[in-house]
């Protein structure tokens, strides 16, 4: 039986829960709100968390199977961000990837399947024609943190960043390509960059232009919520600096000049169960040590993160 498709894009009206770390199982009032499909994978979500290995991907993999690619799909926290490319590999046909997140998740440094790192991993897909980063504020573009991330996308503007806002990035004995999102100044062993950055942007005209020169109208959308302040989005990350209005303004300029083929939503609060010590010790190491969130009442955490869920649904069915 056919779904009942948004009229603006090829979204669904049902929406689809991974059910990685139950969070958004959690949140009542969205799922009693839209028609849903839960996908049970607490078991896998310790396995899953941060990072994780071709065994476990494929697992993850199969139990979504290939139907409801063109639902909003909910992953719980950030921590699983990699789960993406696995719903973009269900697309044959050329898109464009837009990504609101506070993280550039482009590292080139192993673990290959990490939420870290997985804008390089759907990147390797010959399909994504375009991936656009919007909202980029953390320490991933400053040095040294950017001294791992794949400059070699930027070639030929095949990725584009455009931070908040982020001061000029000096990057050491890489090259940087030229690229429209940003200017390189180089010198002697390095490259200072300077960001195009969206904080006195008129974000509705500027997505409008943007979408005036992707190469694909067909897009594919992914939202982390640690890009909202901490007033919109409680995660187990630092807050970005977007407002849930700024959000919208954004994601409503898509909707006009784009036909959207998919759409996942990351950033719930869950506390951090991770297998093995090596990962324990790494994501001890990365996370921050404290998120507002880690300060709240459950009820709290909840209450916030599905406000600004189901504000984003309105927006996108309306």
């Amino acid at each position: 039986m056919s779904r009942p498709l948004c009229p603006s894009s090829m979204l669904s009206r049902e929406i689809r829960v991974l059910d990685l770390d139950g969070s958004v199982v959690k949140q009542r009032n969205l799922l009693a709100r839209y028609p849903h499909q839960v996908i049970p994978l607490q078991d896998l979500g310790p396995r899953a968390r941060f990072w994780m290995n071709s065994r476990t991907r494929a697992q993850i993999r199969e139990r979504i199977g290939r139907e409801g690619s063109n639902s909003v799909t909910f992953l719980g926290s950030g921590d699983f961000h990699q789960v993406s490319p696995i719903l973009l590999s269900r697309f044959e046909e050329p898109v464009s990837l837009i990504v609101f997140d506070l993280h550039p998740d482009w590292d080139t440094l192993p673990p290959r399947f990490g939420c870290g790192s997985w804008v390089t991993e759907a990147l390797r897909s010959g399909n994504i024609q375009k991936c656009v980063l919007a909202g980029i504020g953390s320490e991933d573009i400053s040095s040294p943190g950017i001294q791992s991330g794949n400059l070699a996308a930027l070639g030929a503007d095949r990725l584009e960043i455009y931070p908040y806002y982020h001061a000029p990035t000096r990057v050491f004995l890489r090259t940087v390509p030229a690229n429209i999102s940003l200017k390189a100044q180089r010198s002697f062993l390095r490259t200072k960059i300077y960001w195009d950055n969206l904080r006195s942007k008129d974000l509705g005209e500027f997505f409008r232009l943007l979408i005036s020169r992707l190469p694909s109208k067909k897009a594919y959308i992914s939202i982390d919520k640690d890009c909202l302040s901490s007033e919109y989005a409680l995660t187990n990350w630092e807050e970005g600096r977007f407002s849930l209005d700024e959000l919208i303004v954004m994601l409503e300029a898509l909707k006009e000049g784009l036909e959207i083929v998919g759409l996942d939503i990351t950033g719930e609060y869950s506390e951090i169960a991770v297998a093995g010590r090596l990962k324990g010790v790494f994501s001890r190491l990365d996370h921050p040590r404290e998120v507002r969130a880690g300060q709240l009442l459950p009820e709290e955490v909840n209450a916030v993160n599905e406000s600004t869920n189901l504000k984003i649904l309105e927006a996108l069915f309306r």
